[in-house]
Order: C-alpha cells, then structure tokens, then sequence
C-alpha cells in the first residue's frame, strides 16, 4: 500500500475486517503485535494505536496522523516500542524490526550475527530518507517553502522570513506545513538544509566545515551534532569511500568516530515509551 487511497481500499477487503478483532484479542490477552511500512495501518484500524507513539512509512505519517489523532507519528524514527505495540518505518525498516525482535527475544549474540550474515547495518531513524515535498503529497506550497529554503543558503531563513515572503501569518504558515508534513516549520527549514548537508557530504569533496558554512550553520560542531541528533549517524556516515572524509584531518575523525560507534554494543535503534 503506497498511498491514503490504496490503504482506504485494503482496509476495506474481507480478510483485513475479519483480522481486526482477533489483533485487538491477542493484545487484550498480554500478547504483543509488531507491524512495519504500511502495515501500521492495520493496526490502526483495529484500534490499537491509540495515544501511542508509532511510527510508519515517512512518506505516509500524515495521513496516519489525520487517521488518529491523539497517536504520536513518529515520522522520523526507524522503530519505536510503545507497551505491546512494535511498529517500524518504510519497507525495507522490516529487517530493523526483525533485528530488534531477534535481540529482544533471543538475545544480541543472536541478533548480531543475523545482522552481519545479512550485511544489515543498525539504522537508528528515517529522517536521512524524507523528502519534504513527498511527505506533503505535492502539496505546492510545501514545495515552493523547500525550494525558497534552498535558494537562501547559506543565509538561514526563520519562519518570520518565510511567513513574509508568502504574505500570509506565523500561525496560518505554521497550520499549513504541520497538516501537511505532520512537522513544524522550524522542523521542515531543518530538515531541508540537512538534506542540502548530507548531498554534499555524498558528492564533494568538501570539509564537514565548508558543508557547515554552506547550509548556514556556524562552524563544523552545530553540523556535526545536529546530524548525530536527528539521524543518528556521523558525518562520515553520508561519505562514499571513494572520496574519503576530506582532510587527513577529517579522515582521521572519521576513523574515531567509526571506533566509538563500534564500542558501544547492543544499542536499539529504537524509540521506546
């Protein structure tokens, strides 16, 4: 299911009816239920996501959002674990959701080979993948926001600017991209110099501090901890092999921070309430 009208269609089949009652018997009875990508909807259906925080295919959060309104749609998270409901994100968040089930019930010895047999590396969020504009069902108004945020780099645009730029409030700016995307304005101006951040890292040569300075953040530091913060990665994480880190300087940064992610074992990369 790729879209809100190919979920409403689903939903609606015979067999999807008739599984409803039996996931809300299963959870009433102490078990547990985990469903990932579009799936999540199912559990929604069912009544089950109900002020939890879940989290779904990215590009489909706001109409989940829409559908159930005291949930919390994590939108940006690969996996979140609220009491007996375990959901993931887009399609291929499954094997995350398996990693984390096989840690969980078997243990991380188990999880761990699992994930280096199958060359799965732990992926802690979503949010490196959204794109905006997607997420806003090409909504024209989202489009022209992340196109504006783009051509304003590096100046930093506020969402004072951005309400003035098209003539309409703060308030009326903000309602807009949250209904939207299913985030804040502050959120989307975020979300879209990260993105801008994380092509250059791909496709340059460029320092983490040249990229910084692209995208208009004061030095390498703010960059570096806002990408840690938001996707849970390293810079170094976006940067092909074939390019390195940049300096020696950088290259050797890298290096350490690969080390100091390998030394911390078993960690989830989960949400969990």
């Amino acid at each position: 299911m790729t879209s809100p009208a190919e979920i409403v269609h689903r939903l609606a089949q015979p067999e999807i009816a008739a599984l409803l009652p039996r996931l809300v018997r299963h959870v009433d009875a102490g078990g547990r239920v985990a469903a990932s990508c579009s799936a999540v909807f199912v559990l929604q259906a069912a009544g089950l996501l109900e002020r939890r925080r879940v989290t779904t295919t990215w590009w489909l959060a706001p109409h989940l959002q829409a559908l159930s309104p005291r949930t919390t749609v994590a939108a940006d998270r690969m996996l979140c674990v609220d009491g007996p409901i375990t959901t993931a994100g887009a399609a291929l968040a499954q094997s995350d959701l398996m990693l984390h089930l096989l840690r969980q019930h078997c243990g991380a010895a188990l999880a761990t080979l699992v994930s280096r047999m199958a060359l799965l590396d732990a992926r802690k969020a979503q949010s490196p993948y959204v794109v905006p504009e997607v997420m806003a069902a090409g909504d024209e108004l989202i489009a022209r926001i992340t196109a504006k945020v783009e051509a304003s780099l590096p100046r930093a645009l506020s969402v004072a600017a951005l309400a003035k730029h098209f003539c309409v409030s703060e308030r009326t700016l903000s309602r807009h991209v949250r209904r939207a995307t299913g985030q804040s304005t502050v959120a989307l101006i975020q979300g879209v110099r990260l993105r801008c951040a994380r092509t250059l890292l791909e496709s340059s040569r460029m320092t983490v501090e040249r990229v910084a300075e692209s995208v208009g953040y004061q030095g390498s530091t703010a960059l570096r901890r806002l990408i840690k913060k938001v996707n849970g990665l390293n810079p170094s994480h976006f940067r092909p092999a074939e390019h390195g880190a940049g300096s020696p300087r950088e290259r050797t940064q890298a290096a350490m921070e690969h080390l100091s992610g390998d030394l911390q074992p078993g960690a989830d990369p989960i949400v969990e309430r």
